[in-house]
């Protein structure tokens, strides 16, 4: 099969749908698609650090591979094209079957030089049944890698994988990383969960988390206003993990101390759409994600931040201080255009179980 390669964004959804019915698994070059094209970052993003615009490359190849249940999207690294990367597996929230959800998620991954495996692991809203999603995304990685290894791809290292999942992503995120033995994957070096939950549904939970790797670096990151699945799981995995001594629980507040623009901190907050990788999906979830995404300081200091903290932590030990250990750069939020800093993060580390972080701490003694 011929790669198909694209100089630039295509022009219409039409087109990339096309393009991908035609060619399910050649690459859609998409270029000129990051801030730093032009020299600058998004309004509020660092130029530089984690959670920054100091991009190494400047383009994504995108591989349609989805059309099943237990299928996946893959994203590499170009402009330049690295011989290696290290890989990063995005595990979806319930329905977020279309990429585009997380796409300038998924683009700042790949920019940093990462290749990101999307596995689809649902078919549609009904189909298959939450208890099968863990198999049907571990066949969807292990497709991925081998697929990585064939000629025209860059080659993936997986020595220090690092997992990011949202919402129902987080279910099957930790009961892969529990069981990567025996779904043949490689085992979780890095995870990081952003408002985990299932909601009404059970399927693919585990009572407890105690079988998480000893040396996972995990954090576990909730909203104050998420009311889809709410903190009862993420602070199950954060409690439970007793095994997994390298953990924290970071609560995300609202602050609406700024009559202009607020900063909240819904279920939505994860979601980053980008309609360049629009397979044309608009269920319950894509639409949802159309009209409530926000990109802003939550993405950048929140959950991009942290992910590219935590990898960087890692892989090289850098960036420890912006990834755990309640410091003001884990929970440092951004500032307000006059100066004053947006309602920081807070910190539990283990053996908090009040939920009081040392911030709060901090600030009770000062009153």
């Amino acid at each position: 099969m011929t790669a198909q390669k694209l100089s630039k964004p295509f022009k219409t959804n039409r087109l990339k749908q096309l393009c991908r019915s035609i060619f399910p698994i050649s690459p859609l070059l998409l270029k000129g698609i990051f801030a730093t094209a032009q020299g600058t970052p998004y309004p509020g993003q660092s130029f530089e650090g984690p959670g920054g615009a100091d991009y190494a490359h400047h383009s994504v190849a995108f591989y349609d591979a989805a059309t099943n249940a237990d299928g996946y999207w893959l994203f590499e690294p170009a402009d330049p094209v690295p011989d290696s990367a290290e890989v990063v597996v995005f595990l979806h929230g319930y329905g977020a079957y279309n990429p585009m959800a997380y796409g300038k998620w998924i683009k700042h991954l790949v920019a940093k030089g990462n290749i990101v495996i999307y596995p689809r692991y649902q078919k549609n809203l009904v189909w298959p049944r939450p208890n099968g999603f863990p198999e049907n995304a571990a066949k969807g990685i292990r497709d991925a890698l081998q697929m990585l290894e064939k000629e025209g791809h860059v080659k993936p290292r997986t020595e220090k994988i690092a997992y990011v999942a949202h919402s129902y992503g987080g279910v099957i995120a930790t009961n892969l990383a529990a069981h990567w033995q025996k779904f043949d994957i490689p085992k979780p070096k890095a995870m990081l969960l952003a408002q985990p939950g299932s909601g009404p549904f059970k399927g693919a939970r585990l009572e407890k988390y105690e079988r998480l790797p000893d040396d996972l670096n995990l954090l576990v990151v909730v909203g104050e206003d998420d009311y889809v699945v709410g903190e009862e799981f993420g602070r199950l995995v954060f409690e439970t993990a007793v095994n997994t001594p390298n953990r924290n629980l970071i609560v995300q507040r609202r602050d609406t101390t700024n009559f202009r623009r607020w900063i909240l901190a819904t279920h939505s907050e994860p979601y980053a759409y980008d309609l360049d990788f629009d397979t044309g999906v608009r269920n319950y979830t894509a639409r949802r994600v159309l009209m409530s995404a926000r990109l802003n300081e939550v993405d950048f200091n929140c959950y991009w931040k942290l992910t590219d903290a935590l990898i960087a932590y890692t892989r090289t030990g850098e960036y420890g201080d912006v990834a755990f250990g309640d410091t003001p750069l884990q929970r440092f939020l951004g500032t307000w255009p006059d100066g004053r800093p947006i309602k920081e993060l807070e910190v539990i580390l283990p053996g908090e179980k009040t939920g009081v972080s040392k911030a709060q701490v901090e600030e009770f003694k000062q009153d």
